[in-house]
């Protein structure tokens, strides 16, 4: 710890909530005060936390978001040039806009006359994050508007990015980006090969922020945290946790905020006592759910579900119908009748045969998926089990299907 002159020293005592500075000392002016005001908040933070935090658990940066401290959206019109053929095709907008854009360097040009097919319109999308200043870079998305082929290969144009409220925040210009291609002739006897998506691209740190978006995250001496799952048994932790380190500083608000009141002294170093929260770990309460995606076979489930005492018979039902043509020829010799074709179809049935199997009460994740294992269950039969058993009652969770 740096030592610290004698007449500088504050004298408080944490408990009490009570500071005291001298009145005057030789050479103690309003810039020697205001350093002193921050070390006392900073010494007040450190004497406020515990000697050791929690070593199981989740840290609060990983579970909330600051309210005020947000991202914003940011969307622009512009043009990409230099596409060598795989611009737009005379779209009446693109000529249109390439007319206006000439038109502000002194060329006036009639926009039914061009035609360009070098260049594309897009629209320019970017997140700008909270705290960037003048000067600072975003990364830009660039999507085409029109039937352009490919933005291989593009450069954009100056583009103003602006915010929901019509201000210009950024200004994004730069070389295209693509994780793909398309290369070919279209049409009847040629071939067309395409990797990815040609018509989306990326401009890394191809933004200039021009103007700080105003970010206030203390209100009346007190933060709020917003939690990115809302439970009303997390933000219930959450806030005895907080408690345990700041006393009586914290208190939920509903199933996603939890209110912190800053401590005395920490109205000088807000971003000092937020990452003093940050670090404070805790256990957040779980929901017992299970998801399933019909479409791609996938299912995922929380380490907290529950399945009671049932039994489950799983089999399998296979139907083949084949089809196949004959040829039906009259007799030889014959002089009435024709060759024709007539098709013939079978159908076969095959069940797979599966007893009723008892499974004992299952309350961890690891022992519901040994025993549908055991069953031989693919990944869709387990869907239909999960189904039938949420509908019996044996199933302790949430069912969401996508």
């Amino acid at each position: 710890m740096p030592l610290v002159p004698r007449q500088l020293r504050p004298r408080c005592r944490f408990a009490a909530g009570a500071r005291t500075l001298p009145a005057k000392a030789p050479g103690f002016d309003a810039g020697t005060l205001l350093w002193s005001k921050a070390l006392m908040a900073a010494l007040l933070l450190a004497l406020a936390l515990p000697a050791r935090l929690s070593a199981d658990g989740v840290k609060l940066r990983d579970l909330v978001m600051v309210s005020g401290a947000r991202d914003n959206q940011l969307v622009g019109y512009g043009l990409v040039a230099g596409l060598a053929g795989d611009g737009d095709k005379d779209q009446v907008y693109t000529k249109q806009t390439v007319a206006n854009l000439l038109l502000r360097y002194g060329i006036n040009i009639s926009a039914t006359t061009l035609s360009e097919k070098n260049v594309a319109v897009v629209m320019v999308t970017a997140d700008i994050p909270p705290f960037l200043k003048n000067g600072a870079r975003i990364d830009v998305t660039v999507a085409s508007m029109g039937d352009a082929k490919s933005l291989s290969g593009g450069v954009l144009l100056q583009t103003p990015l602006l915010g929901a409220d019509g201000k210009v925040y950024a200004v994004a210009q730069g070389p295209l980006v693509l994780g793909g291609f398309a290369a070919g002739e279209g049409g009847a006897g040629g071939a067309t090969v395409t990797k990815n998506h040609p018509t989306t691209a990326q401009i890394i740190n191809g933004a200039l922020v021009e103007r700080e978006i105003p970010t206030q995250f203390v209100h009346d001496h007190s933060v709020e945290l917003l939690l990115r799952d809302p439970s009303f048994n997390s933000a219930a932790a959450m806030a005895a946790a907080i408690n345990d380190v700041f006393t009586n500083a914290a208190f939920a608000l509903d199933s996603s905020t939890v209110k912190v009141q800053m401590p005395d002294g920490a109205e000088t170093a807000p971003v000092d006592f937020i990452a003093q929260l940050n670090q404070i770990e805790m256990t957040p309460d779980t929901p017992a759910r299970i998801i399933i995606n019909e479409r791609t076979g996938t299912i995922v489930a929380t380490s907290s579900i529950h399945i009671s005492s049932c039994a489950v018979a799983c089999g399998n039902i296979t139907i083949n119908v084949a089809s196949t043509l004959e040829v039906s020829q009259p007799a030889p010799f014959s002089k009435n009748g024709s060759t024709v074709v007539t098709p013939r179809t079978s159908t076969s049935v095959t069940e797979n045969k599966s007893s009723l199997v008892t499974l004992q009460e299952l309350p961890t994740v690891e022992k519901v998926a040994a025993a549908l294992n055991a069953l031989g269950a693919t990944p869709r039969d387990m869907m239909s089990i999960f189904q039938a058993m949420k509908q019996a009652g044996a199933l302790q969770a949430e069912l969401i299907t996508r």
